[in-house]
């Protein structure tokens, strides 16, 4: 079952490139995953476009941050995860399109971008051969994580483990509000009731945990 087309509060937006305009929209494949990839020299929004253009589905986590600049308080979108980005491929896609993967005999459809693209690799788990595996993040995961990140929302905060407690044992699901959809657990944090969002390969293996802005009780319900 994949939750997003059987529940439309969980619905992702397309992918857009910014530069072309170009969009993709996610579609669940049994043969794809949420590949991790790290840009070189902080050009991760040069890969996901390019990535999008192949018709790749590409996501960058951001979000509004306000910063004085010469005496102004001003705006800006800065990326949550800095080098950071998510694509949705296919193990075989995913190698042609990172550096120095590319299986042989195989045209790589586009140097420039393997050329800047490398696998954040899971360092908890060994693949045949003794190697390490690309990190993937389960799809549930990252389908939350995309519902609670694409709106920008600068009340989302960055987590270590010492920066919360949960405060319930059961999943719940967000009814209403910029966060409609967020799926986890209950948590306090910096003062507010919040729901935690985790990225992680594996119990041992976390990328990040971030949690919402403050959700009241009014918009949770329990997922069974």
């Amino acid at each position: 079952m994949d939750i997003l087309t059987d529940h439309p509060s969980m619905v992702i937006p397309e992918a857009k490139s910014s530069q072309t305009g170009v969009s993709v929209a996610y579609v669940h494949d049994p043969h794809k995953q949420w590949f991790v990839l790290r840009a070189s020299y902080g050009r991760e929004d040069q890969i996901a476009d390019e990535l999008i253009r192949l018709g790749c589905y590409a996501y960058i986590a951001k979000r509004e941050q306000w910063k004085m600049v010469n005496g102004k308080r001003q705006k800006f979108i800065e990326n949550m995860i800095p080098n950071i980005l998510f694509s949705y491929l296919t193990p075989q896609e995913a190698d042609m399109y990172v550096r120095d993967v590319c299986p042989a005999g195989i045209k790589n459809p586009c140097p420039k971008l393997s050329a800047i693209t490398s696998y954040y690799y899971n360092h908890f788990a060994t693949a045949p051969g003794g190697k390490n595996p690309p990190l993937v993040i389960p799809h549930r995961q990252m389908q939350t994580f995309i519902l609670a990140t694409y709106t920008h929302d600068e009340h989302l905060v960055s987590l270590k483990k010492n920066d919360y407690h949960f405060l319930m044992d059961e999943e719940v699901e967000v009814i209403g509000g910029p966060f409609q959809g967020v799926r986890g657990r209950v948590i306090r944090a910096g003062g507010q009731q919040r729901i935690l969002i985790r990225l992680a390969a594996d119990e041992g293996n976390v990328l990040g945990e971030f949690g919402t802005a403050f959700i009241p009780k009014s918009l949770m319900k329990k997922v069974e």
